[in-house]
């Protein structure tokens, strides 16, 4: 048993003479039992500590696929594993490897639909874990970690979704929490709940809230999980606590697991926190295939509207730490899509490729939505383009040097090495043609070379940059001064 030392306490009481025989004495105990006790106060602060990742998880952006765009709620296994068999063979050696099951996945097939009963949800203690009905290699208790050894079989790595919090039922049969003393009504605040999933209560910033997400994140830890992103958590409303909780039951497994929080717009003001906590953040609301409003759905982002929102947010890219622009809704959005109808991306090609530029320009994860097993050859040249996927993963002092109502501009340099980025956005609705001098946008002379990482030709250079652009389209070149 260990005792608080009161010094103030101690310092306060009379202290009577020592002889010199006597002090000899204490001076040789105290040496004593100052070796004694040595290795236990060295090792105290690290039983104290929760093992850290043995690595970084995200040094770079990462790069995967999310079931939300094209499947919903709906995917199963045999479509995870397609999926993966996919990526596998024609997209990781471009850099992709996260395979991520979006929301649902403990969801009878049954039971699926905007109205699903949050009684029938397929729990342990409190915890969710896959429907075997439509991930059979879950049955018997086995959990996800049959299919992730699968994904880690291909190289690849894997990851699952969830919304903040512990489920209503478990509350209500008030559970055990794994691994500890407490239950379920210990960890629930009863007075929070996310305004638009109303399954979960929030969980509380107590010894017994941690308790729940540490068993949570240890279960899904031991599985295999690689990536997790929790959702109603980094706006509307933001749950602080929540997260630092979240990151911390991570760090206690000692698996190096990304933690993406959805949705945003997480507010700038709230940098410092995830940063320091998370390796993604949403810096929009949910991203969909269209330049402005969309019709009825006034809460969806466009890409018009990501320009201004990644330009905010430039200044906190860090390795390690990425603000997320959301998934790619590229190729066909199907068959069952988290929103809309079945379709190809309503996006233009020109619109596409402006998409591509500015996500990676602006170094925000590159998560492809759209479905991979039908992927047509113009997608495919999208996100397998090795030149514009080297200036997400590796440039750096990146910003937007130019923000007007009709252009925008963004300059990088190469990482390593001192080449430049340039990438110029038309962001009206009208031809027009973009001039500016190179010390306009941060170069001190007219470059040797310029290449076209899109069209991957050399150009020849001017004394100005000077490009023709359709109504929404873009360039992205390498700049060699």
């Amino acid at each position: 048993m260990f005792r608080i030392f009161d010094e103030t306490a101690h310092n306060r009481r009379a202290r009577r003479p020592v002889s010199v025989s006597e002090g000899a004495r204490l001076r040789g105990l105290c040496a004593r039992l100052a070796r004694a006790t040595m290795p236990l106060l060295i090792a105290l602060p690290l039983l104290a500590q929760p093992p850290l990742p043995q690595q970084d998880p995200a040094p770079t952006p990462p790069m995967g696929w999310n079931s939300w765009d094209a499947w919903g709620m709906t995917i199963d296994e045999a479509g995870v594993r397609a999926t993966a068999d996919y990526m596998a063979q024609h997209l990781k050696q471009y850099g992709w490897q996260y395979v991520v099951i979006d929301e649902g996945w403990f969801i009878p097939k049954a039971d699926l639909g905007p109205h699903a009963n949050s009684a029938h949800f397929t729990m342990d203690a409190g915890r969710y874990v896959p429907t075997p009905d439509r991930y059979p290699s879950a049955a018997n208790g086995a959990g996800f970690k049959p299919l992730a050894d699968y994904i880690h079989s291909l190289g690849l790595k894997f990851g699952i979704h969830l919304v903040r919090g512990i489920n209503r039922a478990a509350v209500a049969q008030n559970v055990a929490i794994a691994d500890s003393d407490f239950h379920a009504a210990d960890a629930a605040n009863k007075a929070d709940a996310c305004p638009w999933n109303t399954d979960n209560y929030g969980v509380r910033d107590t010894p017994a809230g941690q308790a729940f997400y540490d068993s949570a994140v240890k279960l899904y830890a031991g599985w295999g999980v690689d990536f997790l992103k929790v959702d109603c958590i980094s706006d509307h409303p933001y749950k602080g606590d929540e997260i630092r909780m979240i990151s911390l039951a991570i760090r206690k497994t000692g698996r190096p697991i990304v933690l993406s929080l959805s949705p945003g717009p997480t507010a700038v003001e709230h940098a410092a926190e995830v940063r320091r906590y998370a390796q993604m953040w949403r810096i929009s609301d949910d991203f969909w295939d269209h330049w402005g409003p969309w019709p009825k759905h006034e809460w969806s982002q466009g890409l018009q509207a990501q320009f201004a929102a990644a330009s905010r947010w430039a200044r906190y890219i860090e390795p390690g730490h990425w603000p997320d622009a959301d998934m790619l809704p590229l190729g066909y959005l199907g068959p069952h899509p988290g929103e809309g109808e079945p379709r190809h991306s309503l996006f233009t090609h020109d619109e596409q490729r402006t998409l591509m530029t500015l996500w990676s320009i602006c170094r925000s994860p590159l998560i492809m939505g759209g479905n991979l097993m039908e992927l047509d050859r113009w997608t495919l040249s999208l996100i397998t383009n090795p030149e514009v996927i080297e200036v997400n993963q590796h440039s750096r002092e990146n910003h937007a040097a130019v923000s007007t109502d009709d252009t925008v501009m963004w300059t990088a340099r190469t990482s390593p090495g001192n080449a430049g980025y340039v990438a110029v956005f038309n962001v009206s609705d009208r031809i027009q043609t973009v001039e500016y001098h190179w010390g306009e946008v941060g170069f001190s002379k007219p470059p040797r070379t310029i290449r076209d990482l899109w069209e991957r030709r050399d150009m020849s250079a001017g004394d100005s940059l000077s490009v023709t652009l359709a109504p929404h389209a873009s360039v992205l070149y390498r700049i060699s001064e």
